[in-house]
């Protein structure tokens, strides 16, 4: 039968004739046979199945080896023995070599047919040792596909025991050296389909035997972590990824991450390879893996893989974006490969080029998903944009091409930007490592103590939060320049982009600390303030002359020295600014104007003088029950840029009174002096011979009377202001020079803003000199701090002959000097417009302590940027009806009150932080308001209102067109590398800390400190929780830290 059958494949004979033949030797498999007839049989059918020449015949093999073998049982048996298995699995057959994918198919069918059989233990044992040479061989995908079809339906056949854990590890390493020569669709899906069934047969294994999964996932490592520069992994080892339980996903980064024996380049290695995985096409959870690990390394501050990784490979991944079957994975680690690279726009700026042809292409392809994938690639752009703006040229073209999309709000972008840094990830993985030292979750960054320096720090971080004030200073072009704007420029620069959780101002310091401050002692946050912009103010007038005489000089590029600053404040301005352009920014920001009014009883003439401030000092309201004492009235001091050096410390011959500036708030009729003078609006300004009211009908403030020491009702900031502005009569040892008189008399002073600042600057007088003790006394009442404040403003439209200057503090009250020397009798004012201007308060600075010789300074502050329109829309339609409805000071019941309260619970929801050193935290605008009632010691002392206006202030740059993306101006690019250059050095630094405390981690105990205070304890406390410290003093004299 076997001749028939051998002659008939053979044969010319049609197609259909052969098959009738062939089932008529099927059939005859049921009929008796010797055993050398099946034998001769089987291997006729052996050779056709491996040797076939056509399909025709490997399929008349396979159908009469089948029926021989189901009829003839022990005689197949006998044929399909160790040896002949043994012979295939290490010879081959005839020419058939012996890793043709036929052997193992041949083998595959005996085993099926001779599965019943006793002798088919026998071939497992065999097998389960030939199975592992044969992986240990690296075949090549095809046999190991049609190896692994084997061992799924034979799984005796899988090697058992230790040998199960060393088949895992060669079947792993076997797969990394799969590779697909073919770029034809057909050949990559087989191809595909067969690393498929191998990761399958792993799979099953790690289920069957779990011991048999930490060995071979250690394989992996030790695959893609190879420095071999010979051998490129398969990636084809990403489909193994899917089969890892996400379980396991905590304890295997933690292990890979803080393992010592683990090389960085190892690891570099490593984890360039995993990023490759995403290119694999129905890898599944590759991504959640190499975020896991973007984390962990992060964890434990391993930033310079993660910087090396980023660079490298971000082009790649930005790439497959390209792709729909791996787009959803490739997106999601490209956003959080660039989210937390925050220290350098570098990694950004390696895709920025192909973002717009991307965006492009999605949009013409035509997909639903393509569009749901742009809303979320654009998000990341315009996240990206916001943290490194000032790229115009760059980013241009990007919001040109993403016009059409959503953009997330500031704050969704900044709680995006600020859980995504490496510097904010939980260090879970390693949970004996100490805290990390990243930005707090703010996104603010602190300021070092460099020694009782909490007075600069906490006034610094109210001017960095004065946000038109900030944009304007990082706006300047000072490259190249030593002043002192451009060190302030350089501190604002880094506040915004460090990723340091604190930053050492010590430079600045250094350069802004007056002459007279004894460095690591108790000073004077105010008096440091009023020196601060008196010196910017200055230098920059310095410079403005140089410029016109040397045009190519650009602003700040000249340093002036301390002495410098000094003897030219010492002089008054001769001619005004009377043009924007010409004032320097200071007086741009915080300069406004304030007309003094002196009118003499006896012959009724007048004298006025404008001057320039950039701060009012508000004295508290005296206690009626005491209006029969006096004492020297502080209320009306000034503080300007050109005069603040020599009115900045107390000389010796001062007067007994209030020091001190301290913060408040104010509203004011202003309508009142009208009513007074009684004159009408349009000649409100007095001059010789003008007639007044007999004192009978007016209402005067008597400022000679002593300071209350308590009250029942809290007074406000509001309080603080009318008193400043009321109407003082002086008599007695005040009394004016007439210079019509020729001699002293009873006069009548009033003080008038007539240009209202940008910023207003607020400071309340809490310091009083006790005579007795020779010391400065805190006065502690509480203050009421209004969120919305309306100043009163008499613009006029000329002044005939009037003086104005940027002049020192002056003290109408002063004995020590004639009035009259201080103001000269003015010309005719004409048309006054009385307005009420809405402010906002931005920030305010917290004094805690009992006395001015100890305490610690912090602030609150917030970022207010363009108008409060519901605010704007109340107040134009009461400004002018105020002038008629009211003949006296605005009280709490008036409709500004109620706006503010509506101001106030929309402020429940906005954010205002608390900057206490090196720490930064949210709080609350009613954590604001109540601090003195909970901490008594601690008081409010300068404030700074920013106006509310239909315009964004003196910017004059929409963040909306491209330049400011993120509100804030581009850095000029000196800065940007200097803050990229810090940031490489802090993760370095955090990274070396990491593995220094690694070291010691397992023999160190475990502790926790908890990030915040207790509210047990005020924010200003000198305690562990307290925000003080820093300076590493230990002495009595460390008062004011």
């Amino acid at each position: 039968m076997d001749k028939i059958l051998e002659g008939l494949v053979s044969s010319s004979y049609p197609l259909p004739v052969k098959r009738v033949i062939v089932r008529k030797v099927v059939e005859s498999a049921e009929h008796w046979q010797d055993e050398a007839q099946c034998q001769a049989m089987f291997d006729l059918t052996t050779r056709l199945i491996l040797e076939g020449q056509d399909p025709f015949q490997r399929q008349v093999g396979h159908q009469v080896l089948e029926a021989y073998a189901r009829y003839h049982r022990p005689e197949f048996e006998s044929f399909f023995n160790k040896t002949r298995v043994l012979g295939l699995l290490q010879q081959g057959y005839h020419s058939l070599d012996r890793k043709d994918v036929a052997i193992l198919d041949y083998i595959h069918n005996g085993l099926r047919l001779i599965m019943s059989c006793p002798s088919v233990l026998d071939l497992f044992s065999l097998l389960q040792v030939e199975v592992l040479r044969l992986v240990c061989e690296r075949p090549e995908p095809p046999l190991c596909a049609r190896l692994s079809d084997l061992l799924s339906d034979f799984v005796q056949c899988i090697p058992k025991g230790k040998l199960s854990i060393t088949f895992c590890q060669q079947l792993v390493r076997t797969i990394g050296h799969f590779q697909c020569q073919s770029t034809q669709e057909k050949e990559l899906r087989e191809y595909v389909a067969q690393v498929t069934k191998v990761s399958g047969l792993l799979q099953n294994i790690w289920k069957a035997e779990p011991s048999t999964l930490l060995p071979s996932l250690q394989e992996i490592f030790a695959i893609i972590s190879s420095t071999d520069a010979s051998f490129e992994p398969s990636v084809a080892l990403a489909s193994l990824v899917q089969h890892i339980p996400l379980q396991m996903i905590t304890v295997l980064i933690r292990s890979l991450t803080t393992d010592p024996n683990v090389k960085d380049a190892s690891m570099t290695q490593a984890f360039c390879r995993m990023i490759d995985w995403l290119s694999w096409p129905l890898a599944q959870h590759v991504d959640t893996w190499v975020i896991a690990l973007l984390k962990g390394l992060a964890a434990v501050q391993k930033f310079t893989i993660l910087i090396d990784v980023t660079l490298l490979k971000i082009k790649l991944v930005f790439n497959r974006l390209r792709f729909p079957l791996v787009r959803p994975g490739a997106l999601a680690v490209l956003s959080h490969m660039l989210l937390s690279f925050q220290h350098s726009p570098e990694a950004f700026h390696l895709i920025v080029p192909h973002v717009v042809s991307l965006v492009h292409s999605l949009r013409s392809d035509g997909l639903p998903s393509s569009s749901a994938f742009l809303v979320q690639l654009t998000e990341l752009i315009h996240c990206m944009m916001y943290h490194y703006s000032g790229f115009p040229d760059l980013y241009e073209p990007i919001l040109e091409a993403i016009k059409d999309f959503p953009k997330p709000s500031e704050e969704k972008i900044k709680l995006i930007l600020n859980q995504s840094a490496w510097t904010s990830q939980s260090d879970a993985l390693a949970s004996c490592l100490s805290r990390l030292s990243g930005k707090s979750e703010t996104g603010k960054t602190g300021l070092i103590n460099l020694g009782n320096t909490c007075y600069m720090n906490s006034v610094i971080q109210a001017l960095f939060m004065a946000t038109d004030f900030r944009r304007q200073v990082l706006s300047l072009n000072l490259n190249g320049c030593n002043s002192l704007m451009k060190k302030l420029q350089h501190l604002f620069a880094f506040l915004a982009h460090t990723q340091r959780e604190a930053y050492a101002p010590r430079i600045f310091f250094e350069a802004s600390r007056p002459p007279w401050f004894t460095p690591r002692s108790q000073q004077d946050c105010s008096e440091y303030l009023r020196f601060l912009l008196d010196r910017l103010h200055e230098e920059e007038k310095i410079l403005k002359v140089q410029s016109s005489h040397k045009p190519s000089e650009s602003l700040g590029c000249i340093e002036t020295s301390l002495q410098e600053v000094a003897s030219k404040t010492a002089v008054l301005t001769e001619a005004p600014y009377t043009n924007d352009g010409e004032k320097t920014l200071i007086e741009k920001m915080f300069g406004g104007k304030l007309r003094t009014h002196i009118c003499c009883l006896n012959c009724k003439s007048t004298s006025q003088k404008v001057e320039a401030f950039t701060d009012l000092s508000l004295a508290f309201c005296p206690s009626s029950s005491m209006d029969s004492l006096s004492f020297q009235d502080p209320a009306s001091s000034l503080n300007t840029p050109d005069g603040g050096l020599l009115g900045a410390c107390p000389g010796p011959s001062e007067e007994p009174g209030i020091y001190n500036p301290a913060a408040a708030t104010f509203v004011y009729d202003s309508v009142m002096n009208e009513r007074m003078l009684g004159s009408p609006p349009a000649e409100f300004c007095c001059t010789e011979n003008t007639s007044v009211p007999s004192e009978s009908s007016k209402i005067f403030v008597n400022k000679d009377v002593p300071q209350k020491s308590g009250g029942e009702a809290t007074p406000s900031v509001t309080d603080l202001l009318n008193y400043f502005l009321a109407p003082e009569i002086l008599t007695g040892d005040n009394q004016y020079y007439c210079e019509n008189c020729a001699s002293l008399q009873n006069a009548e002073k009033t003080m008038q803003i007539t240009e209202e600042p940008e910023y207003l600057i607020l400071t309340l007088l809490r310091f009083s000199y006790d005579q007795k003790y020779h010391v400065r006394r805190k006065i502690l009442d509480n203050v009421s701090l209004p969120l919305v404040l309306e100043l009163p403003v008499k613009r006029t439209t000329s002044f005939s002959s009037l003086s104005e200057s940027w002049s020192i503090d002056v003290d109408f009250t002063d004995i020590s000097e004639n009035l009259a020397k201080k103001l000269k009798p003015s010309g005719t004012e004409e048309a006054c417009c009385p307005i009420l201007v809405p402010y906002l308060l931005s920030s305010v600075v917290v004094h805690s302590g009992i006395s001015s010789e100890s305490g610690h300074y912090y602030s609150y502050a917030r970022n207010i940027t363009g108008t409060e329109s519901s605010y704007q829309m109340c107040h134009q339609s009461e400004t002018l009806a105020l002038a008629s409805s009211q003949s006296h000071l605005l009280t709490r019941d008036s409709p500004s009150a109620v706006i503010e309260q509506d101001l106030e619970n929309k402020e429940m929801s906005k954010e205002w932080f608390l900057f206490n050193d090196s720490r930064v935290t949210f709080t609350s605008f009613q954590s604001v308001q109540k601090i003195t009632s909970r901490f008594p010691k601690d008081t409010a002392y300068v404030l700074l209102y920013r106006k509310q206006s239909s315009t964004n202030g003196l910017s004059g740059n929409n963040s909306t067109s491209g330049l400011w993306v993120n509100g804030d101006p581009p850095l000029q690019k000196e800065l940007m590398d200097a803050i990229t250059k810090d940031n490489k050095l802090y993760l370095q630094e955090q990274e070396l800390n990491a593995r220094a405390r690694a070291l010691q981690a397992a023999s160190a105990s475990c502790s926790f400190r908890p990030n915040g205070f207790d509210d047990n304890d005020p924010p200003g406390s000198c305690g562990p929780t307290g925000g003080g410290g820093g300076g590493g003093f230990n002495t009595v004299s460390r008062l004011v830290f």
